[in-house]
């Protein structure tokens, strides 16, 4: 707040009998004007700015409720308390429909006004402080946690500890503590990657004695056991939605359904659509869907889309579980159809099981790095975490999901993979038949620092299709991305700053899954 004394209007046609209170505010350090009527406390805000209205609800001439409506009209930010006489419901329900900030029933006291002052205007400046603070007694906790050696249920807890004060420290507003949360996030991601690197092949061969549920798992060991008869259950797979822009999202699915569980499970490399999503409907792993259904799958070089056949492995999938169930499957890639599963979204209701996958966000993602108004929109995490709830707010998935609860249905959010904000380019040179993923490639004749990069030199070892002898997998880790030596400059400027999936990262790996019930 600056050195200028916070401004009040008080609207009341008995002002002069408020004098004591008016004095009380003065003396306290605020700045108060008077008027005894609406049409003033109108002509008052059409000239002056204040930082908080006190105004009257029962005055002659313009009410009370018709100012605030006017005043709201003209600066809908500006916190305006409602003082009445009445307690009726119908007028406090007018007034809070028209966006009172509080409230106060006649006669008041100098405190009451006091109390109502800090609360509207102080509580921002008061969390933001209270904000900074936990995550200042919280920094030196995650520092040592770092230090030791997590296992992989203790990466998880530790990632949702970050993403917290992540987007607690959006709302205080503090950029030198997001600035050091950031790098706490950077030194935590280095930390993960070296622990995806000693341990992954050991999850996959089975030679771990504990090991996390991951893409190729999920589905048998969190999804089929809520397969019920007679109720529906609906497994919604936002593409591409990391922990974080789940958090925002969260309230506003509250409204409609209780949490009854928040988990997560590990994606598998690469952490792109093709290999994730796919071993999530086929309970495979990428080389053994290849194996079993060779005609199923497409490896990066191979023409059309890799993911066309999601439903035909899920029906697979469930034969070998023994559920033999009525299901749907829907994919949504644009607005259109996303009104088109809404409105038949009663027609699932029969079904044990209905899958939805919504493209957005991993549109979102791909328009970010192509776009120049999607870039400026989400220039950063935050920025990025924004504009994913207000897609939501205003999209056909927040209808359907409000039928699945009307109907009583079960339901599941869960994603593929995430992406991770990309910032810093390697060098990799490969031949024309190279992949274009910038966190991961794939090719026989790939040419890198052995240092910069995760590296599996046998695909088998880590269940990817092996299309020659030679051929071999690289990874990106933390926020780094793959650029070309030629045209290099271009290239990392083009692509610095972008929100990229494939390679390996707390926000690309660590999946959200939850369980909800309508309440």
């Amino acid at each position: 707040m600056s050195n200028e004394p916070v401004s009040i209007l008080w609207a009341d046609d008995e002002i002069d009998l408020l004098k004591p209170h008016v004095i009380f505010l003065e003396n306290k350090g605020y700045s108060v004007t008077t008027v005894n009527s609406g049409s003033d406390a109108i002509e008052e805000v059409e000239e002056k700015n204040f930082d908080i209205i006190f105004l009257d609800e029962n005055m002659p001439g313009i009410s009370g409720l018709e100012a605030l409506s006017r005043i709201k009209a003209m600066k809908p930010s500006i916190p305006v308390v409602m003082i009445t006489k009445s307690e009726e419901e119908s007028i406090m329900e007018d007034a809070i429909g028209s966006k009172i900030s509080d409230y106060l029933i006649k006669p008041v006291n100098p405190n009451q006004i006091l109390l109502s002052l800090k609360k509207n205007l102080d509580s921002k400046r008061l969390r933001s402080e209270k904000t900074t603070l936990g995550y200042q007694q919280q920094f030196r906790q995650i520092g040592m946690r770092l230090n030791d050696r997590l296992d992989w249920d203790e990466w998880m807890d530790l990632y949702k500890q970050i993403v917290y004060w992540d987007l607690e420290l959006d709302q205080s507003g503090d950029p030198s503590m997001k600035e050091i949360l950031g790098t706490q996030k950077e030194e935590a991601n280095n930390q993960f990657c070296r622990f995806v690197e000693d341990n992954y092949f050991d999850w996959l061969d089975g030679s771990s004695d504990s090991k996390p549920n991951m893409s190729h798992t999920v589905f048998k060991n969190w999804v089929a056991p809520l397969i019920k008869e007679n109720q529906p259950l609906f497994l919604v797979v936002i593409d591409n939605l990391r922990q974080d822009q789940w958090k925002v999202i969260q309230p506003l699915i509250s409204e409609l359904f209780t949490i009854e569980e928040e988990k997560m499970f590990y994606s598998i490399l690469p952490t792109a659509t093709q290999y994730a999503r796919n071993a999530i409907f086929s309970g495979l792993m990428p080389s053994e869907i290849e194996k079993r259904h060779r005609n199923l799958w497409k490896n990066d070089e191979d023409e059309g889309g890799k993911n066309q056949h999601e439903e035909e492995l899920l029906v697979e999938q469930l034969k070998r579980l023994g559920k033999s169930v009525k299901h749907s499957y829907s994919k949504i890639t644009n607005v259109g159809f996303g009104k088109k599963v809404s409105e038949n979204i009663t027609n699932m209701a029969d079904n044990e099981l209905n899958v939805i996958v919504y493209n957005f966000v991993d549109m979102l993602s791909h328009a970010r790095t192509e776009m120049e108004v999607i870039r400026e929109l989400a220039e950063d995490e935050s920025a990025y975490r924004s504009i994913t709830k207000s897609w939501y707010e205003h999209s056909p998935l927040r209808d359907i999901m409000r039928g699945i609860a009307e109907m009583g249905g079960k339901m599941i959010i869960t994603t593929d993979h995430g992406t991770i904000h990309v910032k810093n380019p390697v060098k990799v040179v490969g031949d024309r038949n190279t992949n274009t993923n910038l966190r991961y490639k794939k090719g026989k004749n790939l040419n890198y620092n052995h240092k910069e990069v995760f590296e599996v030199t046998n695909p088998a070892d880590a269940y990817l299709p092996k299309t020659n002898v030679s051929s071999r997998f690289i990874f990106a880790r933390g926020n780094e991305f793959f650029a070309y030596p030629n045209n290099y400059n271009y290239y990392v400027n083009y692509y610095r700053d972008t929100f990229q999936h494939g390679g390996i990262s707390l926000e690309e790996m660590l999946i959200p899954f939850v369980i909800c019930n309508p309440k």
